[in-house]
């Protein structure tokens, strides 16, 4: 999905305007993630739910991902896309991560409670929707700027699938929704984290 909705060419460097307002958004995006972070990691462990705890998951690596694009924001382009390089790498390895714990949950059998699932869902939705709302002006910037920007956009994808999740949960008494939603927001990690690294790679060898 990702692949599809954004393939298209990075611009140059040069293009990148307005810095101070992005390191502004960077510092409101970290703050908002690690809190978010918090909040759905005890609400996943609390509804036994793998699509909130992957998300939890999610938003602890993108405020670790808003602080390493915080560090080099002023540095090189070299530097930028190696860091670039090391987000990808992440977000690859979170969905491999997820699609083992999921065949994992599948295997025990164990119901998540939905209406924790969906409250929490909503909550982290507004966050992600206003975080990627401000990020948007600047998702044609280097690879470093299009990863921040694409965990953002996943993000805000990955919390209306858990909302449909519980909406599943709820009407079929069955984990199969949860586990599904959070294979597909792997498969989202895997193919975001690729783009991100082909970009980077390729401003490397430029």
């Amino acid at each position: 999905m990702a692949a599809h909705i954004c393939s298209h060419d990075t611009p140059s460097p040069e293009r990148m305007t307005n810095l101070p307002r992005y390191r502004l958004i960077l510092w409101i995006a970290l703050v908002v993630n690690a809190a978010m972070f918090v909040v759905e990691l005890r609400a996943g462990l609390s509804a036994n739910s793998l699509s909130l705890w992957a998300d939890a998951i999610d938003f602890g690596g993108d405020a670790l991902n808003y602080g390493m694009s915080l560090a080099v924001l002023a540095s090189a382009i070299a530097w930028r896309a190696r860091v670039a390089l090391f987000k990808g790498v992440c977000m690859m390895g979170f969905g491999v991560g997820v699609l083992v714990y999921a065949v994992w949950s599948a295997w025990r059998g164990e119901v998540p409670e939905p209406l924790i699932m969906g409250s929490v869902a909503v909550v982290a939705l507004v966050a992600n929707v206003g975080v990627a709302w401000m990020l948007y002006a600047f998702r044609e910037g280097d690879a470093n700027m299009r990863s921040v920007w694409l965990c953002s956009r996943n993000d805000a994808i990955g919390n209306v699938a858990v909302l449909a999740a519980a909406g599943g949960v709820l009407g079929s008494g069955s984990a199969w929704p949860d586990l599904l939603v959070a294979s597909a927001m792997a498969s989202l990690a895997l193919t975001s984290g690729w783009q991100v690294l082909k970009l980077a790679r390729q401003e490397l060898a430029a």
